[in-house]
């Protein structure tokens, strides 16, 4: 009723003794709460059995949950990402995994965009595991990889998900690992782990990938400087990104540079011989190229056994870094250990005692 009193009074002011004076009716108050708000429960906690059936029948929601808990430094969130994986396992390893490395600026993710939907037209579901350099000051990580690939991140078929070093790369690098476990036992077939750029993160990377692809700029100079010669080796394909328009030129004449310097390298353990190839991410120029020396590199690699090998050297490797890890933490967070560091500290600091020798000490009292 009130309401509408409201709608039909008139203003006073518009009485025909304050001519010239209008006064409009109001609109009635609009609610504050957007009406199309849908309130989202609240999160629920999920059993290892529910993580594992939802993992296995594809729900992106409850993975990214698992890829969470993986990352967590929390124990009982590391017990539970452990049971996780550890029923995942079975029915993992169909991927095929691949490494993408370069210098910042060369076009990583935009290459990802592009590879990556030239894949999902071909049917395949894949994965983009994203290894983003937090800063040493703040610790904080931007996490931005996922802005620049505007079409994968709008594809149901895509998972794409940037992981912070947080001042830890082998810690980084082994739920990375993890990660594609699960990711696997979601169904994607394709998993790309891109790295930091050139640096200590290729070695990492390069030990839990079937392929690994550096990608190159033309017309920076000198192409072949600043390029570590661990990295060359390490690559099983060299692609030359931005080969368009003035600079195609620049982009074959690098290429030549790349592959009379990979002559120079000692034949690789699997047989495989690297190939440079030149493309364009931005115009998608190439693609194809690059993903028939993919599929070929993994035709000879199964055939001659080299797959497997690398994948079960890998496994190994991962085995002893983990024990690596643990044993760090276990002497770290003994109480004996936070009680006797800083005492040890003081004596380094003030010459009572070398480094070495406190060293030496501590590890024996925690052995004891």
């Amino acid at each position: 009723m009130l309401k509408e009193a409201n709608e039909t009074m008139e203003h006073p002011e518009n009485d025909e003794q304050y001519r010239g004076l209008k006064v409009n009716r109001g609109v009635t108050d609009v609610p504050t709460v957007n009406p199309y708000f849908i309130k989202i429960p609240p999160h629920r906690s999920y059993s290892t059995s529910d993580f594992v059936e939802g993992i296995l029948h594809g729900n992106i929601a409850i993975l990214s949950q698992a890829v969470t808990l993986v990352e967590s430094a929390r124990e009982e969130h590391q017990v539970q990402a452990q049971k996780i994986i550890e029923k995942c396992l079975p029915h993992t390893g169909q991927s095929v995994r691949i490494g993408i490395t370069g210098v910042p600026g060369a076009g990583k993710s935009t290459s990802i965009d592009a590879f990556g939907m030239y894949l999902l037209k071909k049917g395949h579901k894949l994965a983009v595991l994203a290894i983003d350099p937090s800063s040493e000051r703040s610790k904080g990580s931007i996490l931005g990889d996922k802005t620049r690939m505007e079409a994968l991140s709008r594809e149901k078929n895509a998972f794409i998900r940037p992981s912070p070093t947080a001042g830890s790369l082998g810690g980084v690098a082994r739920k990375t690992r993890e990660t594609i476990i699960l990711c696997e036992a979601a169904g994607f077939d394709t998993v790309f782990v891109e790295t930091v750029g050139v640096g200590q993160s290729e070695t990492a990377v390069h030990s839990m990938v079937d392929f690994f692809l550096l990608i190159q700029l033309a017309g920076t100079g000198d192409e072949l400087q600043g390029i570590k010669r661990g990295i060359m080796e390490m690559a099983d394909g060299i692609v030359i990104n931005k080969a368009d328009g003035d600079n195609i030129d620049r982009a074959n004449l690098a290429a030549s540079h790349f592959r009379n310097a990979l002559h120079l390298f000692p034949p690789a353990d699997s047989g495989w011989a690297p190939e440079v190839i030149t493309y364009s991410g931005y115009y998608n120029l190439g693609i194809k190229e690059i993903w028939d020396m993919i599929d070929k590199y993994v035709a000879f690699t199964k055939a001659n056994g080299y797959f497997e090998h690398k994948r079960n050297e890998q496994s190994r490797y991962w085995m002893y870094e983990s024990i690596h890890h643990m044993l760090q933490n276990a002497f770290y967070h003994h109480p004996e250990m936070e009680r006797l560091l800083p005492v040890m500290e003081q004596k380094v600091l003030h010459n009572e005692i070398s480094s070495f020798v406190a060293a030496r000490q501590l590890i024996d009292r925690f052995l004891s």
